[in-house]
């Protein structure tokens, strides 16, 4: 495997690239704002405006597909109808993987996709999510997983932490923070990427990886120790029970040999209050 696309050069996307350089191997990414198209030029990634849209795919240069491996890594927009939308795109898209024979696809999924059910949830458990975004991802899932033309590789990634995104100020606008005690699911961008350069790496294709840090805390004690570093006020929440969801990473840790960098989120934040 030499060449590597990968479809939406963003927040995962973008670092990801860099890394695979670095590697050797030729990246080409895809961004749909015309104005970021020299920023990857500038990284040494050969640039593509491509936007997926429920009824075409808008692509001058079809080159991207001219690789050995597309990464798919767009979200669903909060739109909606997004249940429809989603997966509208996702079929344009595999038109064109099947038209250039693109053999192998790694898609970023998310643990959405799994209901809360207070209990652990594994990549063998009956998937009925609640939330729209949830429902759009199980159906691009399926979509790409059941194409016999090229093999695909699912990541259930959690809520993504690292880089610019800090976690305080997620809760930090709302009045009301919902209940305390739920655990998070959460893994920092540098464990995204380098699971990824693993799959890579070992050629493990056509399989489906939960990838969440193993260590899971409460909402409360994960919230309040990242506002305490940033300075922010302190996110009030009830006592109130709900239901959660732990999500169970072992497959990959055992099936890929992986150790996290980030067993727990709570290392994340102790990094960042080292540094500051």
């Amino acid at each position: 495997m030499k060449r590597i696309s990968i479809l939406g050069c963003g927040w995962l996307g973008f670092p990801l690239a860099e890394q695979l350089l670095a590697r050797g191997f030729q990246v080409k990414g895809s961004v749909t704002n015309r104005q970021k198209l020299k920023k990857l030029s500038a990284a040494g990634i050969q640039p593509f405006r491509l936007v997926l849209d429920a009824d075409k795919v808008q692509l001058k240069e079809p080159d991207f597909f001219d690789t050995d491996l597309v990464i798919v890594a767009i979200p669903p927009r909060r739109v909606d109808f997004i249940e429809t939308i989603f997966p509208a795109q996702i079929k344009q898209l595999v038109k064109y993987l099947e038209q250039y024979r693109v053999p192998k696809v790694l898609f970023i999924s998310s643990t959405s996709v799994y209901n809360e059910l207070d209990g652990r949830v594994t990549e063998e458990d009956v998937l009925l999510p609640e939330k729209s975004s949830g429902k759009a991802l199980v159906l691009a899932e399926f979509l790409l997983t059941q194409n016999p033309n090229f093999k695909t590789t699912v990541l259930r990634f959690g809520g993504l932490i690292g880089a610019d995104r800090n976690p305080a100020r997620f809760l930090s606008r709302q009045k009301k923070a919902g209940s305390g005690a739920k655990p998070v699911n959460l893994i920092h961008q540098d464990d995204c990427i380098q699971i990824i350069l693993k799959l890579i790496d070992d050629e493990v294709w056509g399989e489906t990886f939960n990838a969440c840090s193993p260590q899971h805390p409460s909402r409360q004690e994960f919230y309040e120790k990242a506002s305490e570093i940033s300075g922010l006020p302190l996110p009030q929440f009830s006592e109130e029970r709900t239901s959660y969801k732990i999500v169970d990473s072992s497959k990959l840790i055992q099936q890929l040999n992986y150790q996290f960098k980030f067993a727990s989120p709570l290392d994340y934040l102790r990094l960042i209050a080292q540094e500051s």
